[in-house]
């Protein structure tokens, strides 16, 4: 008897081992791994960036639209920014606060690994959007004012179930979501947006490379100052033609790369920005106003006054020289200050 009670304990416990085994291994099978992100490839072909009037992107993606990124600009959400360099079109104004935010415009967003961090929509970046034909990025809205406009536009809504990602950067969870560039076109395309570009106008009349574009006035440095606390800048680097991007005087670089922000053109658009007249929500959520004003033009350390125009939410910029005659812009990426009249004058040297 004692025999046989100790085989049935000895089976028994050989069928918890089995068991306890077998269930080990179903968890390790059933454990999804984050399939590889794709990596940007030099194309076989270039085809001509409307964007930028560089022959920078493939031919495939130079026949698509463009997307639009809204990108979080809190001052210690700039210490984390990436891909921003790697925009063909960067334009920033006033969001509420005294603070500002980016939409940034990318014809090939595979170029950026990262792009973020991502943050919601306001009104005026819809517009932004619509007047390049752009595929709109956002997390979230500003319900008020900016979430009936979103119907007029096309867009991804960004999260980790798409083209985004939660990556730990050492601020709290709403300054964290990025775009994964090489995932954004598969997440437009599953959503059904219609992605090829009816418009084959370049955004401005870009120069030729091997004419610089020059003016008669030296401006090697510009700052914005949006607010008390906000102040962007740039400064001119001979050596590469390009102007640095700094903020509060402090130069700014990419989070991923730990490469400079680079820039061959700087726009300041002179407008009004005023808080909603009807804004009840409690955030002073900023009306920009779109319609048509004068500016100033920096290239290749120097500058010219201008006249801008824009209308309709479809519509893209008009730029003009100060006089009316026709602005030719240098070739390159560019980035676009939305600043208010009263408050945000340019300041340069």
């Amino acid at each position: 008897m004692l025999k046989k009670l100790s085989l049935i304990l000895l089976c028994l416990c050989i069928s918890l081992a089995v068991g306890c085994k077998k269930k080990t291994e179903t968890l390790s099978v059933d454990k999804v791994e984050e399939p590889p992100i794709p990596q940007y490839t030099e194309p076989s072909e270039y085809g001509l960036n409307l964007l930028t009037g560089l022959k920078d992107v493939s031919a495939e993606k130079a026949a698509q639209r463009p997307v639009a990124i809204t990108i979080n600009n809190v001052n210690l959400a700039q210490a984390v920014q990436s891909g921003i360099n790697k925009a063909d079109i960067v334009y920033e104004t006033e969001v509420e606060g005294g603070i500002t935010r980016l939409v940034a415009l990318f014809q090939e967003p595979a170029k950026a690994e990262k792009i973020g961090s991502v943050r919601s929509a306001r009104y005026a970046f819809v517009d932004l959007a619509m007047g390049h034909n752009a595929i709109y990025i956002h997390h979230g809205q500003d319900d008020y004012h900016a979430g009936p406009h979103l119907k007029d536009v096309d867009r991804l809504v960004l999260s980790t179930k798409n083209a985004g990602a939660r990556i730990s950067n050492g601020l709290k969870s709403e300054h964290t979501l990025y775009a994964y560039g090489g995932k954004i076109w598969d997440a437009i395309e599953k959503q059904g947006i219609t992605t090829a570009n009816n418009n084959t106008t370049p955004w401005q009349t870009f120069a030729d490379e091997a004419s610089p574009v020059t003016f008669d006035t030296a401006a090697n440095k510009v700052s914005v100052s949006f607010s008390a606390s906000y102040k962007t800048s740039f400064t001119y680097n001979a050596e590469n033609g390009k102007y640095t991007r700094l903020f509060n005087d402090t130069e700014r670089k990419d989070y991923t790369t730990n490469e400079p922000i680079l820039f061959k053109n700087v726009f300041v658009l002179n407008t009004t920005i005023r808080t909603y007249p009807n804004c009840t929500d409690g955030y002073s959520h900023k009306e920009v106003q779109l319609d048509s004003g004068d500016g100033y033009y920096f290239t290749n350390g120097t500058y010219t006054p201008i006249k801008w125009s824009k209308g309709d939410a479809a519509n893209s910029f008009t730029f003009t020289k100060a006089d009316g005659s026709p602005l030719t812009v240098s070739a390159g990426n560019s980035w676009v200050c939305i600043a208010d009249k009263t408050r945000s004058a340019a300041v340069f040297e």
